[in-house]
């Protein structure tokens, strides 16, 4: 009688949850150069070598790697002689690293908008056969000021050409936390109405939920409640923008916080969603810690199921 009861209780006894299936892309990856390393202090670079096991170890598939090509400008940084030599050397770098992965990397350039050779750099890389497909840009690190005309101006260029040249866009909008930059509503709408009109036929990745991690700063959900109001109204500016959670659990006091993260995410809209781990150097996470900490969100199961299964257009193989 006893086992007929185990029996009958497993049957009617709902099964276990089964783990989220893995995200197959991480949509937030960096590379490091020996020569960047260098210039950061970092005792080692970070190849692709070092990446695709770490990826592997997460049960991710793919990645996209940004180039770190930007931070020869950063003016938090002293100052590199030849600079653009080196900004295309480290974007040639990155592309010949992603080369040996060809089914499980893909590249996208960086540049620092505000340079004058900028507009150079982008139509380089259109050409570049592993460059082609994006280009990354870093406000923070480029001190790009939302506040400042002729930066927007000189941004709405670089998102322009990027268009021109049929290149996807990530962008990190938050502004430079070292030098205390003003963040909020006030900069989003600018970056709506000024120049996000200026890419309006290739996708825009806002990067860490358009913040620079965490979910500390209050500026960061301000400007990202601009966003979820224009979704909210059909805004078309908004048709081909995607935001990703890189870096917004696991940093900072994020845990207390985890509520208002996953109603946010469900306010952007889960299809929008991309997961993304960031460069696992420098004590960054790697890509298994940063699924750990995101799995911890009070997210439903079909929501990370949907998340893990976003593709975005620049990270599809064969049409895949």
């Amino acid at each position: 009688m006893k086992i007929i009861s185990l029996l009958f209780a497993a049957l009617v006894l709902p099964a276990t949850p089964q783990p989220s299936q893995r995200p197959a892309i991480d949509y937030h990856q960096h590379l490091l150069s020996p020569t960047l390393a260098t210039l950061g202090s970092l005792p080692n670079a970070f190849t692709a070598r070092d990446l695709i096991p770490l990826l592997d170890a997460a049960g991710v598939q793919r990645a996209l790697v940004l180039s770190l090509a930007y931070q020869y400008g950063n003016p938090n940084r002293p100052a590199v002689r030849d600079e653009y030599k080196y900004v295309m050397a480290e974007n040639d770098w990155t592309a010949r690293q992603v080369a040996r992965y060809p089914e499980r990397l893909r590249a996208f350039c960086g540049v620092d908008p505000l340079k004058e050779y900028a507009l150079y750099e982008i139509a380089r890389c259109a050409k570049d056969p592993y460059l082609h497909y994006g280009l990354k840009l870093h406000f923070g690190n480029s001190d790009v000021d939302m506040d400042q005309p002729q930066e927007v101006a000189e941004v709405r260029a670089v998102f322009a050409a990027a268009d021109k040249y049929g290149m996807a866009i990530v962008v990190h909008m938050h502004p430079s936390v070292t030098r205390h930059r003003v963040y909020g509503a006030k900069e989003a709408r600018i970056f709506l109405n000024q120049v996000l009109p200026a890419a309006p036929h290739v996708p825009v990745q806002i990067a860490h939920l358009s913040g620079a991690g965490g979910y500390d700063d209050p500026g960061t959900d301000e400007a990202l409640s601009v966003f979820i109001t224009a979704i909210a109204k059909n805004d078309p500016r908004m048709a081909h923008v995607y935001f990703d959670i890189c870096g917004v659990a696991g940093l900072g006091g994020w845990k207390s916080k985890k509520e208002l993260i996953a109603k946010r995410i469900r306010e952007v809209g889960v299809k929008r969603i991309l997961w993304g781990s960031d460069g696992a150097f420098g004590g960054g996470m790697t890509p298994k810690q940063a699924l750990e900490a995101f799995e911890q969100l009070p997210l439903s199961k079909q929501e990370f199921e949907t998340i893990d299964s976003n593709r975005a257009p620049y990270m599809r193989w064969n049409g895949q």
